[in-house]
Order: C-alpha cells, then structure tokens, then sequence
C-alpha cells in the first residue's frame, strides 16, 4: 500500500482499512507465536502500513 493510494481514500474507508490492518497484524502475531508463521516480512509490512493510515488520517483532521 503507497500513501499516493491513501489520499484518495475518504475517512470512513481509511478508518475500516485501519481496523482490518490491526485485525490482520493480530493474527499475525498469534501465527508468531504458535509457530504457524510462513511469511514473516508481512509483520513488518502490516506494521508500516498501519503507520501511513495513522498518517493520512492525522494529516486530514489537523486539516479541519
């Protein structure tokens, strides 16, 4: 995901991609710590994903 994407994107949807983003870095970590764990650079892009919506979305509310 780039933040070029992002920008395009309204609050509601960048809000819903957030919250399936954390839900996703959950299961990830518990596949961590089972074991069960194939793609570990996944975690790191997840995590890096979360920030740029933090990102955007921040950006949009100092805006208002």
């Amino acid at each position: 995901m780039k933040a070029v994407d992002l920008t395009g994107k309204t609050v509601d949807e960048l809000k819903t991609s957030l919250e399936a983003l954390r839900k996703e870095q959950f299961n990830l970590r518990f596949q961590k710590a089972t074991g069960q764990l194939e793609n570990t650079a996944r975690v790191r892009e997840v995590r890096r994903d979360i920030a740029r919506v933090k990102t955007v979305l921040h950006a949009r509310t100092a805006q208002a």
